[in-house]
């Protein structure tokens, strides 16, 4: 039921209505035939004791309706680019503005193949998100087809139409989580943990700088986007790794005498009570006179399971090794752990040099015991690459993990690449509709693994922005879609911040920020130990 007060008035023989929507709080000024609302300009709620000449003016100036209209067969330039993409019908509002910037009002109808049309007129497509919703679900498995007329001068063109395609698979995800950081830090700045609801526009702040000054937060990870359970790690005076367990926050001390350092770069095994960390030394080097501005570099890494239930360390000889083990996930049934290794070399001079293979090891949930042999499964110096980050789904069909000429650290890599292997087949692609010029990166599947999330430098190869995508049973990928805001290019253009670290959460994380402020600065650790 469609929320909100609807004031209906007659202006010179025209009929209007005011409505503000309840559950976007915006206002909308639309006109009506008797029959049902075709909306129109979006406007400024008026008192009812407000005369009507102010509010014909406002009408007036703010409308434009395509009259006289001049049909060319070429494809509207908008952004973001949204043309023939595939989303999920619990997506927010596709909004969208005209390039050319020096237009005088944009007119689009969005109609369904299975029915539904809406409509919006102003500066750029934005869409009522009620009216949206409606749309997509009464169209899934079908597509909105999208016309665009655009005003310049006085003058009206209308542009071939184009669709939008609604996946027969919904997302059934609340939202995504990340953080969000600048380009590049030698030390903390203003770093922020927030969660954002995909129905809508929303944005919520988990953790940030301004909460916990002058620390770094990151590696947040939820057991399987199921936010019950959580991670978090917290660098610089009085840091540590908090676990966070049906709204329960623990702060853990993870450095031990058997171990090099504090654990970071999680990820949980499907039961919950197991969570993998790498065990490193990160570091940061800035580049002066080169194309290139910044290269992550570890000094050592290692990988450890700590339970959750008894805050102990699994560890394993085969995972504690000179080389640098890093970036560990669990499969979808948590009887393996894949990894990333390469030989140490003497970064960050010899920062070329890291090649990563892709490995796995068996892990037994009921013993907490990893097995005796590693399996490599992709070879990082036999193939002059490095594969990192490897992220299986959670049908257990898939596994997604960057390639790049090198690193081990590959949002910092303009190279890296995204790339799927098949489970069944053992066979690997590009996924190439998804890799650009620039670094893709940072990627996590919906619990349904129909859908994913990743970082792109797509756009200006420096920040970070969030893309989403399906596959199919195949592995074909559809064209991704930009992170869906309410006005894209103003929000991009002032966005001064780079996505990392999205996932998808299930529901909207509870998180209790006053507890981890006073966690933090009182500096109380529970201190972890070995298991024997």
């Amino acid at each position: 039921m469609r929320r909100g007060v609807c004031l209906q008035f007659t202006v010179y023989g025209l009929q209007m209505i005011t409505r503000i929507n309840g559950k976007s709080g915006r206002k909308v000024i639309a006109k009506t035939n008797g029959k049902g609302v075709r909306k129109g300009v979006r406007g400024i709620l008026l008192p009812l004791t407000t005369h009507l000449l102010p509010l014909i003016f406002l009408i007036s100036s703010c409308t434009s309706l395509p009259k006289d209209v001049v049909k060319v067969e070429q494809l509207p330039s908008i952004y973001p680019d949204y043309i023939g993409v595939t989303i999920p019908d619990d997506i927010a509002p596709l909004n969208f503005n005209f390039a050319d910037e020096d237009i005088d009002c944009m007119d689009v109808v969005a109609k369904g193949s299975k029915g539904g049309e809406i409509h919006t007129n102003g500066e750029w497509a934005d869409f009522d998100i009620d009216d949206w919703h409606q749309l997509t679900e009464q169209n899934q498995g079908g597509k909105i087809t999208l016309t665009v007329s655009i005003e310049k001068d006085g003058k009206w063109t209308q542009y071939k139409d184009f669709d939008i395609f609604v996946s027969q698979h919904r997302l059934d995800e609340w939202g995504l989580t990340y953080r969000r950081i600048k380009p590049g830090y030698e030390v903390g700045g203003d770093i922020g943990l927030y969660q954002r609801d995909l129905n809508s526009f929303d944005e919520y702040g988990i953790l940030t700088e301004t909460v916990v000054p002058g620390r770094c937060m990151n590696c947040h990870t939820a057991n399987r986007t199921h936010p019950d359970r959580i991670s978090m790690q917290i660098r610089g005076e009085g840091g540590g790794t908090m676990i966070q367990r049906d709204g329960r926050q623990t702060w853990l001390d993870t450095k031990t005498d058997s171990t090099k350092a504090a654990g970071s770069y999680s990820y949980w095994h499907p039961d919950g009570d197991y969570c993998a960390m790498a065990v490193n030394s990160v570091h940061q080097a800035f580049f002066v006179g080169t194309g290139q501005r910044i290269e992550v570099y570890h000094r050592f890494s290692n990988v450890e399971v700590l339970d959750t239930r008894s805050n102990e360390l699994i560890l394993s000889p085969l995972l504690q090794t000179e080389d640098l083990e890093i970036f560990p996930a669990f499969s979808h049934d948590g009887q393996w752990l894949y990894y990333s290794t390469s030989k140490p070399c003497r970064v960050p001079a010899e920062y070329e040099k890291v090649k990563c293979s892709l490995c796995r090891i068996a892990f037994d949930a009921k013993s907490g015991r990893f097995g005796e042999t590693v399996d490599t499964l992709l070879n990082g110096p036999a193939t002059d690459k490095s594969y990192t980050l490897v992220r299986p789904s959670y049908d257990g069909r898939w596994l997604m993990y960057c390639v790049s000429s090198r690193g081990n650290f590959p949002v910092c890599q303009d190279d890296a690449d995204l790339w799927l292997m098949d489970l069944q087949t053992g066979e690997h692609q590009e996924l190439k509709a998804l890799n650009s010029r620039w670094a893709e990166s940072f990627h996590n599947w919906s619990e349904n693994s129909h859908w994913f999330v990743y970082t792109s430098k797509a756009e200006d190869g420096m920040y970070a922005r969030l893309y989403l995508a399906s596959i199919d049973g195949k592995g074909q990928v559809t064209k991704p879609f930009l992170l869906p805001q309410r006005h894209p290019r103003k929000f991009y253009r002032e966005m001064m911040d780079s996505y990392n670290v999205p996932d998808f959460t299930k529901t909207k994380v509870d998180f209790d920020a006053h507890e981890a402020y006073r966690q933090v600065f009182d500096n109380q650790r529970t201190m972890v130990k070995v298991k024997r």
